[in-house]
């Protein structure tokens, strides 16, 4: 589209110009076909669907489908159909005045008919960017079929004194104002069996009944509909019919690696420019942060029907650099890093965004959520050192010796989540052995790295039982498992963490 062919105003200015309407399905094809031959990415900030869901959605495309998102939450299904927008012509033309947006060379509302009737070339033409042309409806058991296709209106009846059959009187609903243009329903099966049954018509024959009357309107409309496995059984279903009449389904899915979890979480974080500037953020928590949510999906505690949205992990992180930036501010510091006992700050961000099982609700949300933190660590532990139960059985020196032996003598650590970083170092460094253990096996990081990972130990070393972790109102206490196991006192580790969140 050219800044001159926007000049044109009139239909006749857009005849002599040899525009040539297409449909929307033909737009989405040509403009993908373009694209493929370049080469170019058409769905920037979709990262792990490159092998699987985007040729399928590029195929339905091509094939000029409508389609159906099929997944659990959380999987991009809507960001993917908004971004279907980028593949229609920016500007398109319609005749001014018509509430359909009526394509000057092929109207079909009375007013567009009647305006080309009545005035010929000289029917005055605007453009439209395809922008507008996105309409999208999240489907909940309220809506109508007035809301979607339209109604009578008995007051345009009244005051323009018509009869109800005339097409005049009515009020279009949100499908035939989309004409033109990709229109979206969210969450299908929350939509009624009966409002499901109007969309029949229009997507195979293309016309709509209002009312009792028949009126032949044949929309211009790429379909697309999301919907999550879970809503089949739990709020609803798609009618047989319905489904058999939308052309692609399309199955999405959660990131397969941590590597891509972790591009999706950075991309999508809301963090301040204050917070990136001061907030030092290493690797090792960041797929922390990730893990968590893949021992989620495995959890024995977690419906796995109802899945584990990518929000967690978007919300966890921004919750982590908060935490860490809370500490900051109370200790009047310039700057901080991430530490694990930040990870506390997580927990309210995972127990919104977990549907638990019978034997999760037993344990709570809180005590899950901190189950799951507490895999993550183990699970990243062996990536970054020795596995501590091989380390005990091996017959070459165990590397984590000194550092248990220091807390079997009746040593003990408290680790609280808003302690300035000078006693942090203190507190860690008093642990003989504990310092080498980094040092060994990373030595070439920097002091803050190597703080992170000496408190990473100890967490991993509670997580295979080498140390006893209990649970304190804002932070951590470690002490000798042995000792722990028979004291006759309340295990911190009992503290009911659901009465914090």
């Amino acid at each position: 589209m050219t800044n001159k062919q926007l000049d044109i105003k009139t239909l006749g200015e857009l005849k002599k110009s040899g525009y040539v309407s297409r449909s929307v399905k033909d737009e989405l094809r040509a403009n993908l076909i373009a694209q493929l031959q370049k080469k170019e990415g058409g769905f920037e900030g979709i990262i792990g669907f490159e092998d699987t869901v985007i040729p399928d959605l590029q195929t339905a495309i091509l094939s000029r489908h409508n389609i159906l998102l099929l997944g659990l939450r959380g999987q991009a299904k809507t960001r993917i159909a908004r971004l279907l927008v980028n593949l229609l012509d920016e500007y398109v033309p319609y005749i001014e005045g018509s509430e359909l947006f009526d394509d000057p060379l092929a109207p079909i509302s009375w007013y567009g008919h009647s305006t080309v009737e009545s005035k010929g070339d000289a029917t005055p033409i605007g453009w439209i960017h395809r922008s507008e042309r996105y309409t999208e409806k999240l489907a909940t058991p309220d809506v109508t079929v007035a809301d979607l296709i339209g109604d009578v209106d008995p007051i345009k009846a009244a005051t323009m004194k018509l009869t109800y059959s005339d097409e005049r009187v009515i009020h279009f609903g949100l499908i035939p104002r989309a004409h033109r243009g990709i229109f979206v329903i969210n969450e299908l099966p929350d939509l009624q069996a009966r409002i499901q049954v109007s969309l029949f018509n229009i997507l195979q024959e293309r016309d709509i009944q209002i009312r009792g009357f028949k009126l032949r309107l044949p929309l211009d409309l790429q379909f697309v509909f999301t919907a999550n496995p879970e809503d089949y059984t739990n709020r609803g279903s798609i009618v047989t019919p319905l489904k058999d009449r939308i052309e692609s389904q399309i199955l999405t899915h959660y990131p397969r690696t941590v590597e891509i979890s972790r591009k999706i979480t950075q991309q999508e974080a809301l963090l301040t420019p204050e917070q990136r500037n001061t907030i030092e953020a290493d690797g090792l928590v960041k797929d922390l942060v990730e893990q968590i949510a893949f021992e989620a999906r495995n959890s024995e505690y977690i419906d796995k029907k109802s899945g584990v949205s990518a929000r967690l992990t978007i919300s966890s992180y921004e919750n982590l650099i908060s935490n860490a930036e809370r500490r900051m501010l109370i200790n009047g510091e310039k700057a901080t890093f991430v530490r694990i006992s930040d990870f506390l700050g997580v927990i309210p961000a995972i127990t919104g965004k977990i549907e638990l099982v019978y034997e999760g609700e037993l344990e709570g949300p809180g005590k899950v959520a901190n189950i799951l933190i507490g895999k993550a660590v183990k699970t990243l532990l062996l990536q970054y050192f020795p596995d501590p139960e091989k380390a005990k059985k091996a017959k070459a020196p165990n590397p984590y010796a000194d550092i248990i032996n220091w807390f079997s003598d009746g040593n003990t650590l408290s680790l609280v989540d808003d302690l300035p970083l000078v006693e942090y170092k203190k507190a860690l460094n008093a642990i003989p052995g504990l310092k080498d253990v980094v040092k060994k096996f990373h030595p070439k990081l920097s002091e803050n790295q190597t703080l992170l990972l000496m408190e990473f130990i100890l967490h991993g070393l509670a997580e295979f039982s080498q140390l006893n972790k209990g649970f304190l109102d804002n932070g951590f206490a470690f002490s000798d498992m042995f000792n722990s196991l028979f004291n006759l006192e309340p295990d911190e580790d009992d503290l009911d963490l659901d009465d914090r969140y």
